[in-house]
């Protein structure tokens, strides 16, 4: 199926773009969410009305991106969880803890934007990448430490 891109999607394209995907994927994902219209040419005539509105959209997307990534360079999470003697963790870091660390420091940012290369399971430093927009991420530095209440 083909469709106009109203907006840079990762693996598809950028703003204005026409892609073919798969018709389930468009008509269950993509349409609904208002990120793609089918390439008819009623829709492509449309798509030329309101293409500058879009474009100014996407750039002040980018910019709010690029400017939250300036402010979270550099930024350490640190994360007190239960651990054994050896530091091996009861349980592990999840995405969620994550979030709400950088929540507290004032970094607001969405679970699924947090990729995480392999799960959690001991006490130590980790790098995570939180992807702020299709091509702007910034690595962050997770901290693991052990709680120091006796068991």
């Amino acid at each position: 199926m083909q469709v106009i891109l109203l907006e840079t999607i990762g693996k598809l394209g950028g703003l204005g773009d026409t892609a073919n995907v798969k018709a389930g994927y468009a008509r269950n994902f993509l349409i609904p969410q208002g990120k793609v219209k089918p390439a008819t040419a009623a829709n492509l005539a449309e798509f030329e009305v309101i293409k500058a509105d879009l474009q100014a959209k996407e750039a002040e997307t980018v910019k709010v991106a690029t400017e939250k990534a300036a402010a979270m360079e550099g930024v350490v999470c640190t994360l007190t969880v239960n651990a054994s003697d050896e530091g091996k963790l009861f349980g592990s870091v999840t995405t969620m803890n994550i979030v709400t660390s950088l929540a507290a420091t004032g970094h607001e940012v969405e679970k699924r934007n947090i990729n995480m290369s392999e799960a959690i399971h001991h006490v130590g430093e980790y790098e995570v990448s939180v992807t702020l927009h299709t091509n702007i991420s910034v690595a962050v530095k997770v901290i693991v430490k052990a709680s120091e209440e006796e068991q």
